[in-house]
């Protein structure tokens, strides 16, 4: 379901929007209304920019350089940006905490809270300027969760930063929201999640991960992309706009 013109004059940006939660974020906005830049990582977000009306950046956002040359290109995109929507995430290894490496914990904090910040960080001047913007975090309920740990602190993280953020800039007209997806149906993934491949072991850990937030949803099923999607583009909209400091679990009634 789409909500035709709720998104019509809004200039929005959405990172990790090459596949997954979000690409069908950046892909509905498109169909509702907005002028969206897509960022990403890989350069298969040009394609899906092409397919579907948005215009694709491409930039390593676990870094403050590759955020701030993100939302700079942005920006000289789109004039301004209204809404930014923060989708990069998601563990890379499951197993538990005692089997990970300092390196492979480094790496899941990088990838999974460092994005959001640095992008937030970049964005925030120029809606301080204007005062007025809208953020819409994409967390996790896997803050309870086993075989993530690390995944699970960086969300963590993120639902703490959201809601100090939001307490700090509220007086500057400047919203910030998150939502916690619990597991979600997804097409396969075109970039894999390790890139180091699972052995028998580690496929092993993650089916325990499955079962698990399986039996913690009062549902006891996985959510689609489309479940996802609408709570995220709902607090970004302007029908949201008492609402701030949230995090919203959308996991089938676990909290996380």
């Amino acid at each position: 379901m789409t909500f035709a013109g709720r998104f019509e004059r809004k200039r929005l940006v959405v990172t990790g929007a090459a596949q997954g939660i979000g690409l069908a974020v950046a892909k509905r906005a498109v169909a509702e209304g907005g002028s969206v830049v897509m960022v990403d990582r890989s350069n298969i977000v040009e394609e899906e920019a092409r397919a579907h009306g948005g215009t694709a950046v491409e930039a390593d956002l676990e870094s403050a350089e590759g955020a701030q040359a993100a939302i700079t290109t942005a920006l000289r995109i789109l004039g301004r940006i209204d809404i930014l929507i923060n989708c990069v995430g998601g563990a890379i290894r499951m197993r538990p905490f005692a089997e990970f490496s300092p390196e492979q914990i480094e790496a899941e904090i990088r990838r999974s809270l460092m994005p959001t910040l640095w992008c937030c960080h970049a964005v925030l001047p120029f809606m301080l300027d204007r005062r007025c913007g809208t953020i819409v975090n994409v967390s996790s309920n896997a803050t309870r969760g086993i075989r993530r740990v690390p995944y699970s602190a960086a969300k963590g993280g993120i639902n703490a930063f959201t809601q100090s953020l939001a307490m700090e800039y509220a007086e500057a007209g400047i919203r910030v929201c998150a939502t916690a997806p619990g597991g979600t149906q997804a097409p396969e993934r075109r970039i894999p999640r390790n890139p180091d491949g699972d052995d028998a072991n580690e496929q092993a850990w993650m089916a325990e991960a499955v079962t698990q937030v399986t039996e913690s949803s009062f549902m006891r099923r996985y959510g689609t992309i489309d479940e996802q999607t609408a709570p995220i583009l709902f607090l970004a909209s302007d029908e949201a706009s008492y609402i701030t400091g949230t995090v919203l679990p959308v996991a089938g009634g676990d909290q996380g």
